[in-house]
């Protein structure tokens, strides 16, 4: 297992005004699953995507990411952990509008040090599979809303991480670029073997995941694995989850 975490419970406030956002959560993924998290607004799915990402820590349980406990690591070890062994796509891109699309793709890279040949040779590469190179050159504001979030997504992957968080990626984009976006993240899933964990609210983008949780209450409602179904089949039925959780797509932001 890539991820594997146990017994998750996050409680918000203090003695006597708290608020549990998640409680008693297990789960697993294997390398190279494509699952997706989703549940209504104030469920608790981003919540969980943080504590699983290392951007919070959870109340009670335990968190592994290739066996490493993630939830004992001081800062100092989870800021190398996070930068050498995971990805991150957010729905705002959190691009640098002050460096170039090359510079903003190169960063964990020029991070961590490496020399600037092998930096040249990476970001060429990640680059040319993500249909970026035309760009490099160019800043973040000189760009479309789908091309910043392949940038996002190629710095996300330039580092050969173990686990790729993707937390809305497609929230900002319209369909055109949503549909390119995930047709980017299924290639790095079939040929690249990324495991991916993506939190969405669309059943479109979630329809492209191997398995799916649903998340209610702060706990898993239930899931969904896509099997043998063709994608428009497995669209319909986490329609149908989705109306069993107590409201459509509408209401899942």
């Amino acid at each position: 297992m890539i991820l594997s975490a146990k017994g998750l419970k996050k409680i918000y406030g203090r003695k006597g005004q708290t608020y549990t956002a998640i409680r008693d959560i297990d789960l697993s993924i294997g390398k190279g699953e494509f699952v997706g998290v989703m549940g209504p607004s104030g469920s608790g799915k981003t919540t969980l995507l943080n504590i699983m990402s290392t951007i919070d820590r959870p109340s009670e349980g335990t968190v592994e990411i290739n066996g490493k406990n993630i939830v004992q690591m001081n800062e100092k070890d989870l800021a190398i952990f996070r930068r050498e062994h995971l990805g991150f796509i957010f729905q705002d891109y959190n691009l640098l509008d002050t460096l170039t699309i090359e510079e903003n793709i190169a960063l964990p890279l020029a991070l961590a040090k490496m020399n600037t040949k092998e930096i040249n040779r990476k970001v060429r590469e990640t680059a040319e599979s993500l249909g970026l190179e035309e760009l490099l050159k160019k800043y973040p504001y000189e760009v479309s809303g789908g091309q910043k979030q392949r940038t996002a997504a190629a710095r996300a992957v330039i580092v050969n991480p173990d686990l790729i968080f993707a937390d809305e990626p497609t929230g900002a984009l319209d369909s055109k670029s949503a549909t390119t976006l995930l047709q980017m993240l299924t290639r790095l899933n079939e040929e690249e073997t990324a495991t991916l964990l993506m939190v969405t609210h669309d059943a479109f983008s979630a329809s492209y995941c191997h398995r799916i949780l649903f998340i209610k209450d702060g706990e898993i409602f239930t899931q969904l694995d896509r099997g043998n179904l063709s994608r428009k089949a497995y669209f319909q039925k986490i329609l149908d989850v989705l109306s069993a959780l107590g409201g459509g797509a509408s209401d899942l932001v």
